[in-house]
């Protein structure tokens, strides 16, 4: 069958892909170096239990963000659940819908409720307004996300939590290397959570860290990430295996020593799609505060139908059948997946922002591996499509 392009005959000298063009293509960083300290780890058969390698990075990554205590996890999930327990969470927790669905299930296994907030007006992360309004006796915590690496509004939530007592913690999976007012994300609320999963920026293949100012509760989520031993054969607290491994570590550091590279490759990115973007209707680019130190992990574009004609989720076919792999990102949102769906069914009712935000967002390609000629055809497709929405509405009928 021919593609979407092929079909409408406007192919027009643009290339093709030699294989798909994922969102979230891993940074690999120095392959060499890498190998030399998974050769270290093989010959001192040191694997996992809070090696050299382990403890290097974090203390790598407490003094890039400039924060006391970095406990490193085997993912960002696991790591969302020990602090959820170790800060005594219960009840109800405050949390966007606009969200990886991790956000609300690192909270019902701890079975926790997670409860959805709306986005603000005109933007993607979560309303300090309606936070507020969703307070009840049953509320013991709030959940902020930092989104596509841009921080959400951390004075407002972290004074609501100070109101009104109640724990505050900050999914920061998307924003290690960025800040806030010039600080560092990492070092507010009670906790922040960081990813690095493979497809994130600064990758340890699977891995994750609370990261905190606060002595005790560091001393207690180490104890939890290792079923709660504090010795040999002493055990002092309920916990699991949420242990980073000695090989995941060594990645992490490899990471850590491209982490310019990783950013610089991912600025030019960003400045070459808001370029080429720029002239093609009905297309905002979600850009980034110059005034921050960003990531630019994420190229997020909205699609405003009434412009294109065309709705966001034919673009995205349209781009599949090209080999562009763009993501609608976080569709169709936490509160319509399971269980939140079956607990909570009118919920969208009261997440208008959201849920339309849910229909325009589309994730294009980037990182060190994708090319400018590779964002050169990206954009030339993707204007192509929106030029003849009526053919492509025409195709997928």
């Amino acid at each position: 069958m021919k593609t979407t392009i092929e079909q409408l005959a406007i192919m027009g000298g643009v290339p093709e892909f030699s294989e798909p063009l994922h969102v979230g293509r891993p940074n690999i960083g120095d392959k060499e170096r890498f190998m030399q300290r998974m050769g270290d780890i093989l010959d001192t058969q040191f694997l996992t239990n809070n090696g050299p390698y382990l403890r290097e990075f974090e203390q790598r990554v407490e003094k890039m963000l400039g924060v006391k205590h970095c406990v490193a996890m085997a993912n960002a999930t696991v790591a969302l659940e020990i602090v959820t327990r170790a800060l005594g969470m219960e009840g109800e927790v405050i949390v966007p819908s606009m969200t990886f669905v991790a956000t609300a299930h690192a909270l019902q296994w701890q079975q926790v409720t997670p409860l959805f907030a709306d986005v603000v007006e005109g933007g993607h992360h979560i309303d300090p307004l309606q936070v507020e309004r969703m307070i009840t006796p049953r509320t013991t915590g709030i959940v902020g996300v930092h989104l596509w690496g841009q921080p959400c509004e951390v004075l407002a939530l972290t004074e609501i939590a100070r109101r009104h007592n109640l724990k505050l913690v900050f999914d920061a999976a998307h924003a290690f290397g960025s800040s806030y007012h010039g600080q560092s994300i990492g070092g507010f609320g009670d906790a922040e959570v960081l990813s690095f999963h493979a497809t994130k920026f600064v990758n340890s293949f699977e891995g994750g860290a609370i990261v905190t100012n606060n002595d005790e509760l560091a001393e207690q989520t180490r104890l939890m990430r290792n079923f709660g031993f504090t010795g040999r054969d002493r055990v002092i607290h309920v916990g699991t295996n949420g242990k980073m491994s000695e090989a995941s570590a060594a990645m992490g550091l490899t990471s850590l020593e491209s982490i310019d590279e990783f950013v610089s490759a991912n600025r030019a990115n960003y400045e070459l799609y808001r370029e080429l973007l720029a002239p093609i209707p009905g297309i905002r680019l979600n850009e980034y505060d110059e005034n921050e130190r960003n990531n630019y992990q994420y190229i997020v574009a909205e699609v405003d139908r009434e412009v294109t004609g065309i709705e966001r989720d034919l673009l995205q076919r349209g781009l599949q059948e090209e080999g562009i792999l763009a993501r609608r990102y976080f569709y169709p949102g936490c509160h319509r997946m399971e269980p939140y769906n079956s607990y909570f069914p009118h919920a969208g009712l009261l997440l208008p922002r959201t849920e339309a935000l849910l229909e325009r967002v589309l994730t294009l390609p980037t990182g060190s591996s994708v090319s400018e000629e590779e964002i050169r055809r990206v954009c030339s497709v993707l204007a192509l499509l929106v030029d003849n929405g009526s053919m492509l509405q025409a195709r997928f009928k």
